[in-house]
């Protein structure tokens, strides 16, 4: 009897392995074909960065190789050319380290408060932060173009920054995350006499590594791609931010197509970067922040 129980158990093992792979090699072919689908684009405009523009007109985006008509000119002259293209990087480095720096400090310690402490209107005002996700940036833009103006922040670096320091979403993700982590902490911390600032800063913030990590590098890429805001403030050419002074490059005298892939290719790198620098925390950030709480 118990030598026809372990066939049989040996038998569904065997099954179960076999089904494992098959789900496995299917898995496999579908984010490999996923992979496939989403890297091609990328592909397709460094390659087309290394071509001529007539070839560009002509042919359009393709990921033939050919050698012979490659060339490095485009960048040479996105370097070196009539234009201000590493004013524009340098406004859009700036511009989004202050934003991140800015947006998770203050995201940070709201999301403490909405998640280590109770009180009475705490639940209304995580309400309040959660309903300002609905609300389109096309129907707010008009009233904080207005409120900058008041401000007298219209052509500012600041008037810029300013609207987006206190991102709903960031606000959401660190609560989210910070839900997830015990609160004996907090007890443990004033059992030894550190003050609230102190917990907050000595013991909470370190554990938070992961939460920052993925926020600073979703936070950049929103910052580093910002087009439509910072065009509504800046007036003056040298303020303009990369993805304004790219768009220059396209006007009704003639379109710099293979300046304009350049440009862009290259503007990839920081965030890229960025990316690979804190891609495990990245990882770590995302998966803690989708199931705590």
């Amino acid at each position: 009897m118990e030598r026809v129980h372990n066939i049989s158990f040996e038998k569904n093992k065997m099954g179960m392995t076999a089904k494992n792979r098959i789900a496995s090699a299917i898995l496999t072919a579908f984010f490999t074909v996923l992979g496939i689908v989403v890297v091609f684009p990328f592909v397709t405009a460094v390659l087309a960065s290394f071509r001529p523009g007539q070839e560009l007109i002509r042919y359009g985006l393709s990921i033939k190789l050919d050698f012979s008509e490659m060339t490095f000119n485009n960048y040479k002259y996105l370097f070196t050319g009539e234009h201000s293209y590493f004013v524009w990087f340098k406004n859009s480095m700036v511009l989004t380290v202050i934003s991140v720096v800015l947006t998770l400090i203050i995201c940070y310690f709201v999301a403490y408060g909405l998640s280590m402490y109770d009180y009475k209107l705490k639940n209304l005002l995580f309400f309040l932060v959660i309903a300002t996700m609905m609300v389109p940036f096309e129907i707010l833009m008009l009233p904080l173009y207005q409120e900058m103006i008041d401000l007298k922040l219209i052509n500012t670096t600041a008037g810029v920054i300013l609207p987006g320091l206190c991102g709903a979403s960031t606000i959401f993700f660190f609560r989210q995350y910070m839900i997830g982590l015990p609160r004996e902490l907090l007890d443990a911390g004033r059992i030894d006499g550190a003050t609230e600032f102190g917990i907050c800063i000595r013991i909470m913030l370190p554990i938070t590594k992961p939460a920052f990590a993925a926020m600073a590098i979703l936070s950049g890429m929103g910052a580093w791609n910002s087009m439509l805001w910072p065009l509504l403030v800046y007036r003056d050419a040298d303020k303009f931010t990369l993805p304004i002074g790219l768009n220059t490059l396209l006007t009704p005298y003639g379109n710099n197509y293979d300046l304009l892939i350049a440009g862009s290719c290259f503007a990839i790198l920081p965030i890229f970067i960025l990316f690979l620098c804190f891609q495990s925390y990245f990882i770590d950030g995302m998966t803690a922040g989708a199931v705590k709480g």
